[in-house]
């Protein structure tokens, strides 16, 4: 499992997402609440995690990733 490392908005949504259900583990550097914060995105196999520096978001299936992924504007849309 490679890790990477990108900033916020540095890709799209869609290839974030690919990568990560290729094995990737990828490590977004975020700024928010006047600070900058590392935000762990991967899947294992079955859900899908977004390990934030105050909660693990999980989800069940693609569509719930992908939402987050655009919710918290990780990437591109």
């Amino acid at each position: 499992m490679a890790t990477d490392v990108i900033e916020q908005g540095e890709c799209d949504a869609e290839e974030l997402l690919g990568r990560i259900e290729g094995g990737d583990r990828i490590v977004v550097q975020t700024e928010s609440f006047g600070g900058e914060h590392d935000l762990t995105l991967r899947f294992d196999g079955d859900v899908y995690y977004c390990d934030t520096p105050t909660r693990l978001h999980k989800h069940e299936d693609r569509d719930g990733m992908l939402e987050c992924i655009r919710k918290y504007g990780f990437c591109e849309t």
